[in-house]
């Protein structure tokens, strides 16, 4: 069996609105995320990070137009008990680089991890994503509605 790495992008995509898109996952119908996605051996976060949201969302966002925009912010956190397993056994701590970006609200979004994907408003968002790290990404870095 090949283990996760111990290392992940969250990816908070929101809308010309301030509303933030969060997705259900398949395995688990109460968690509810932004994108999210393990940095593959030699790849840089912010490159996981482009590639994520595609696979995620099949929203192709090009790194060379700086579409993504690495917020300087890094968390760990323990790694669910449940998801224990697909880590080497010695490791309980991920580590999780924060990226922002802005899409259109009519964006075609094509689900490939996911079961459902909802635009909420920030108070909603907030409420519905499941992990700490991606409340306070949403509050951190999703601006105000205008």
């Amino acid at each position: 069996m090949t283990y996760k790495r111990p290392e992940s992008v969250l990816v908070v995509l929101y809308n010309e609105h301030s509303q933030v898109l969060v997705m259900q996952r398949n395995d688990d119908p109460d968690f509810w995320q932004s994108v999210t996605g393990t940095i593959e051996a030699g790849e840089s976060p912010i490159a996981a990070a482009y590639r994520e949201v595609g696979e995620e969302t099949g929203v192709n966002l090009s790194p060379q137009s700086g579409d993504i925009v690495d917020c300087q912010h890094v968390n760990q956190y323990e790694i669910r008990k449940e998801w224990q397993h697909r880590y080497p056994p010695d490791n309980f701590v991920n580590t999780e680089y924060v990226f922002v970006t802005q899409i259109p609200s009519d964006s075609r979004i094509i689900l490939t991890e996911h079961s459902a994907y909802e635009w909420l408003d920030k108070p909603e968002a907030l409420a519905r994503v499941w992990s700490p790290s991606n409340r306070n990404a949403i509050l951190a870095f999703v601006p105000e509605p205008k």
